[in-house]
C-alpha cells in the first residue's frame, strides 16, 4: 500500500520485529512498565504533522499494547463543497483507499458530501486519513481527538506540528493542563519559524524557546527536527533524510526511533542553526517562487538568485550562533527543496503570476499558513535595530545589518509593507552594483557578528563579554581580525 511502511511476507515480518525492538529501547529510556503505553501525540493537523505522525502510526501502531499515536486538531473545520468534490475523486482513484473505506463503513459520507448532502469536517476526515492541507495524499487512518487536555495530559511524547505562529498560544494552554506533572514530557518540534522581541533588547524567539517558557519544559527535553521534506512525497516513500537536534540526552536514541527504511534521521547538536534556518529558508522560497514565475523558470535566474539568498542566511546565522553549522548536507538540501517546491514558493509564485493577491492573508485553503510571510516580518524588525549595527564592508560605516541583505529588504517592502511590486524582486538580484555574494560570505566569517543577547543570553556572560565592543582585540580568543578596520561594535 502506498504511503504504508507496512510490508508483506517475510520481509514484512523482518521490518516490524526492527520496529519493535526500537520502541522497546526507547520504552525502556523512558521508565515505561510492562502494559504501560507509550503515548505520542501530535499537536495541530497540518500537512507535515499529520504525515509525520501517520509514518509514527504505520511503523509502530501495530503493537498495541506498547505504544499509542494519537493527533489532536481543533474541531469544527469545515471541508467546503469543491474539496469534498475532490476528495471523493481521489478516494475513487485509489481502489485500496476506496476498498478500506467501505470496510470502515465511512464511504457514504463522502458520496454525501460530494452530492452537498452533507457537511465534512477536517477532524472527521483526518480519522479516515485525509488531511485537509494534503487532500491528494491520503494517509492511513488516525486517532484524532479534539479535547486538547485529554490529547496531552499524559503525552510521553508530543510531537509540535503547529505553525509557528500558533505555538505559544497553544503550548501556553497545555503548559496549565502540565502543571502537576513530575516527569516533563519529551517534545518534537516541526514548526519553522521565529517571533522577534524587540524591548527591553532585541532578540529571537525560537518555537523551541516559546514551548519551553509557555510549559516549564526544560530545553533539554525539546527537539527541533528539520530537513528537506516535502510531506506528500515522504509519505509515499520518497527517499528523505532529516536532522533532529538538541541535546545529547535525547537525539540520538529518537534519531534511531524515527528512522524508517526511506526517511534516514541523522543527530546534530546545534539547535539554533537548524531552527533559524528553517524560518529563513520560508523567507528566501517566497522569493525564489517570485523569480520563477517572473523569468518563466529560468534556471539561469534562479541559480542567481539561490547564490544570493543563501549568502544572505549564512551572514544571518552567523549573528546568531558563535560557530554555526556550516550550509551543507542536510541543511542545505532543506534549503533548496524548500525554494524548489514548497508552499511558500508556491505562495510567491501566485502572487507574482497575480492569481493571489496579500489582501487573501497568508493562510490559503488547501495549503495552510504560509510561514515565510510572518517570518519576513520577524527578522526584518529585528535586523533592523540600530543597537546590532555592524561595519559596512565598502563604506566603513556603521549600519543595521538588514541593509546587507538586500532581498529580505526587497521581500519585507513587498509583503508587509506593500510598497512595491513583486517584480522589484528581480531588480533586487540584479543590481549592477551589487558585490559577490561571497564578500557577504567571508565578512560573516571574518568577522566578530555574534550577538549572544540576540538569543536572550545575559550581557555578562563570557561569549557577550568576549563579543561585545568597543573591545581590546587581544580579549577576543576566537576571531584575530577584530583588530582590523571591519570589526563590529556594539
Amino acid at each position: 500500500m502506498v504511503g504504508s511502511y507496512a510490508a508483506g511476507g517475510g520481509r514484512g515480518a523482518a521490518v516490524a520485529a526492527v520496529a519493535e525492538g526500537k520502541l522497546d529501547e526507547l520504552r525502556r529510556r523512558m521508565g515505561k512498565a510492562d502494559g504501560d503505553l507509550l503515548r505520542i501525540v501530535g499537536v495541530g493537523g497540518g500537512a507535515w504533522g499529520s504525515a509525520f505522525c501517520a509514518l509514527l502510526q504505520d511503523a509502530y501502531g501495530r503493537h498495541r499494547d506498547k505504544a499509542q499515536v494519537r493527533v489532536w486538531r481543533r474541531p469544527g473545520r469545515a471541508v467546503d463543497r469543491a474539496t469534498a468534490e475532490h476528495l471523493f475523486e481521489v478516494i475513487n482513484s485509489r481502489e485500496d483507499v476506496l476498498r478500506r473505506l467501505i470496510r470502515r463503513c465511512a464511504y457514504l459520507k463522502y458520496v454525501e458530501a460530494r452530492l452537498g448532502d452533507r457537511t465534512l469536517y477536517a477532524d472527521e476526515i483526518l480519522r479516515d486519513g485525509f488531511c485537509l492541507n494534503m487532500v491528494d495524499t491520503p494517509l492511513c487512518p488516525l486517532k484524532v481527538v479534539t479535547n486538547l487536555q485529554e490529547a496531552v495530559w499524559d503525552a510521553d511524547i508530543v510531537i509540535n506540528g503547529l505553525p509557528s505562529t500558533e505555538t505559544r498560544e497553544v503550548f501556553g494552554e497545555i503548559g496549565r493542563y502540565w502543571k502537576e506533572r513530575i516527569r516533563p514530557p519529551v517534545i518534537i518540534s516541526l514548526a519553522k519559524g521565529i517571533e522577534a522581541s524587540i524591548d527591553p533588547v532585541p532578540r529571537i524567539i525560537t518555537p523551541t524557546q516559546m514551548i519551553s517558557n509557555a510549559t516549564g519544559v526544560p530545553l533539554d527535553n525539546i527537539l527541533y527536527l528539520g530537513g528537506p521534506n516535502i510531506a506528500s512525497e515522504i509519505y509515499n516513500k520518497e527517499y528523505a533524510n532529516a536532522r533532529i537536534c538538541g541535546a545529547d540526552k535525547w537525539r540520538k536514541p529518537l534519531a534511531k526511533f524515527l528512522r524508517q527504511p526511506h526517511f534516514i534521521v541523522w543527530d546534530n547538536s546545534d539547535l539554533i542553526t537548524h531552527e533559524v534556518m528553517g524560518g529563513l529558508k520560508n523567507i528566501y522560497a517566497i522569493g525564489a517562487g517570485m523569480v520563477a514565475a517572473l523569468t518563466n523558470e529560468s534556471a539561469t535566474s534562479k541559480s542567481v538568485y539561490f547564490s544570493l539568498c543563501t549568502s544572505e542566511m549564512i551572514y544571518i546565522t552567523h549573528l546568531l550562533a558563535e560557530d554555526p553549522e556550516k550550509l551543507a548536507g542536510p541543511l542545505l538540501a532543506d534549503t533548496y527543496v524548500t525554494l524548489l517546491k514548497g508552499r511558500n514558493a508556491w505562495y510567491g509564485q501566485k502572487l507574482a503570476k497575480g492569481e493571489l493577491t496579500l489582501e487573501m492573508g497568508d493562510s490559503i485553503k488547501g495549503k495552510g499558513t504560509i510561514q515565510g510571510v510572518s517570518a519576513v516580518h520577524a527578522f526584518y524588525e529585528l535586523l533592523s535595530q540600530s543597537s546590532l549595527s555592524v561595519t559596512h564592508p565598502e563604506v566603513k560605516k556603521l549600519v543595521a545589518p538588514v541593509e546587507l541583505c538586500p532581498i529580505l529588504k526587497t521581500l519585507y517592502k513587498i509583503l508587509i509593507k506593500r510598497e512595491l511590486a513583486t517584480d522589484s524582486i528581480l531588480q533586487a538580484i540584479r543590481d549592477e552594483s551589487m558585490y559577490d555574494p561571497r564578500e557577504r560570505i567571508e565578512m560573516s566569517q571574518r568577522q566578530c557578528l555574534y550577538r549572544p543577547s540576540l538569543l536572550g543570553l545575559p550581557k555578562d556572560s563570557l561569549m557577550y563579554s568576549l563579543h561585545s565592543g568597543p573591545q581590546d582585540p587581544s580579549l577576543c580568543a576566537k576571531c584575530i581580525s577584530c583588530s582590523n578596520t571591519d570589526s563590529i561594535l556594539y
